[in-house]
């Protein structure tokens, strides 16, 4: 019974979109530079921004560090939702069946299929496609992808209260992580690791969003900054 409850509860949080209304397809707002740069982001929670403010969420972060640097970047487009695995992401972007082509594309996706204790190898063929398709999507240009690590949620309240091993969690996410980052360095396209960092809510609740599973903004912020630079080398 506890382990329907436990499931029961991430569903809520990971999986449904109820009351929130970040969760859904995000067309950019549009610009009145015609040169500046085009963002797509493709994820699930973690990159639409679940249980924190939309500008507090990584993508507008990244676009608000990169704008500090100097760079002249529109809003993202962002096709993400709450408790998304990766199939259920390439069914969103086909859905979405959007023709252009940006000059910056982030990946963050995985977690969901960790939690629902998805096949590791199903989840390279797809992280596989899904990475062809960032990379058709930022106009075959390598250089203008950038894939984020899966973080560790074991280590938030809610983790700790989910009945899984915070130890089982962490070696899942690191497996997971570890097709991700192979998949992405064969291909040449920068990879950033945040999911150490993401280890340090497990002492500092303040990189913990209100829901006690999400990133807070602080959390996010880090993020926006390491895949800033990363974007910034690439574009010199």
């Amino acid at each position: 019974m506890k382990l329907y409850t436990v499931f029961g509860c991430l569903c809520l949080l990971l999986a449904c979109n109820k009351g929130n209304t970040n969760d859904m397809i995000i067309d950019p707002i549009p610009q009145p530079n015609p040169t500046s740069l085009t963002y797509l982001a493709l994820g699930d929670s973690y990159t639409i921004g679940e249980a924190v403010e939309p500008n507090l969420s990584f993508p507008l972060q990244l676009v608000a560090e990169l704008k500090k640097q100097n760079i002249t970047i529109a809003n993202p487009k962002i096709i993400a939702k709450t408790g998304w695995t990766t199939d259920e992401l390439q069914t969103a972007i086909k859905a979405e069946n959007t023709t252009q082509k940006f000059d910056i594309v982030t990946l963050l996706i995985g977690v969901n299929n960790q939690y629902r204790g998805n096949s590791q190898t199903t989840y390279r063929k797809e992280f596989k496609e899904l990475l062809q398709t960032a990379i058709n999507y930022a106009n075959g240009n390598k250089k203008h992808v950038f894939v984020v690590s899966i973080p560790d949620w074991g280590v938030t309240p809610f983790g700790k209260s989910s009945g899984r091993a915070a130890a089982t969690i962490a070696q899942e996410i690191d497996a997971f992580n570890a097709i991700n980052k192979e998949e992405t360095l064969a291909q040449g396209i920068s990879y950033t690791d945040i999911t150490p960092a993401s280890r340090n809510a497990a002492t500092d609740l303040a990189l913990v969003a209100s829901d006690g599973l999400h990133p807070s903004g602080k959390m996010y912020a880090d993020w926006a900054l390491n895949v800033a630079n990363a974007v910034v080398a690439s574009l010199k």
